[in-house]
């Protein structure tokens, strides 16, 4: 899918009328099949940019054309088989904790299913070999049947990324997919994620923290401040000085301060305790 931005503004969500705008005058042209990485310091506007992406916020001002189209002039039912073209993976992935994994994946495929199938693969995963095969990418193959609520926060963020693999999307939309992962595990997961939509031909535009990760696996890599684009280059051309500006007053992030040192366990179990 190919996106255009064209002087766009967007508020946050939560964001009262009158409000400042998260993301100032952005422009920005997406080909379709490419892969970008977005960074930039927290407060930057990266999410509130995908969210306006996947069609979730109509901007304040200015356009966004995704596949030569405006989103928020289309009919209802045209706009709600645009947004089934694409898929948003948010940080924390929702996955119900009574759930089993093959169940969650094949959330994917929900765009392109009837009512009927949705609720037929409810009890019984319509196609266990698509979810089994998704989940070997990011080396989950062995949690296939497992309940959600006993994956760590980083299995849950790779059964996320596992979800895309199934969904009949051209455009993926993820956002700092890696933070509960350790760096080891970080750097294969980004590599299959891009590696995954170039085979596929899929857009994809996926916000990191992971620095050396974006400038590593990624192509092109865009830098957001304020709101506003500080960049838009090769990830050849990003040096290091430019990283420092980006990331000016927010050094701890720039050096993988916001990185957690390992993959956030699962919580565990209640113990009772007895006393005689």
């Amino acid at each position: 899918m190919k996106l255009s931005l064209q002087g766009l503004s967007a508020r946050h969500a939560t964001a009262r009328h009158g409000a400042a705008d998260v993301l100032a005058g952005i422009g920005l042209d997406v080909a379709a099949g490419e892969q970008l990485a977005v960074i930039g310091p927290s407060g930057a506007g990266k999410t509130t940019l995908l969210e306006v992406l996947a069609c979730a916020r109509p901007p304040s001002a200015g356009a966004l054309r995704v596949d030569g189209s405006d989103p928020w002039g289309l009919p209802a039912r045209a706009l709600q088989r645009l947004r089934g073209r694409l898929i948003l993976l948010p940080q924390v992935p929702p996955l119900p904790p009574r759930q089993r994994v093959v169940t969650a994946v094949l959330a994917g495929r929900l765009p392109g299913w009837s009512l009927w199938t949705a609720l037929r693969s409810l009890f019984y995963p319509v196609d266990i070999p698509a979810a089994d095969a998704a989940l070997e990418v990011f080396e989950l193959g062995d949690k296939l049947f497992e309940r959600v609520d006993r994956l760590s926060g980083g299995e849950r963020q790779r059964v996320g990324l596992a979800r895309a693999l199934v969904a009949p999307a051209g455009l993926w939309l993820v956002d700092e997919p890696l933070s509960a992962l350790d760096p080891v595990r970080a750097q294969r997961a980004v590599s299959a994620l891009v590696s995954e939509a170039a085979a596929r031909g899929v857009t994809l535009v996926a916000t990191l923290h992971q620095v050396d990760a974006a400038l590593a696996h990624f192509p092109r890599i865009v830098g957001l401040r304020d709101g506003r684009l500080a960049f838009d280059l090769p990830s050849a051309d990003v040096t290091p000085e430019l990283l420092a500006r980006l990331y000016a007053q927010h050094e701890d992030e720039l050096h993988g301060g916001a990185a957690p040192p390992h993959e956030t366990p699962a919580a565990p179990a209640p113990v009772a305790m007895q006393c005689r």
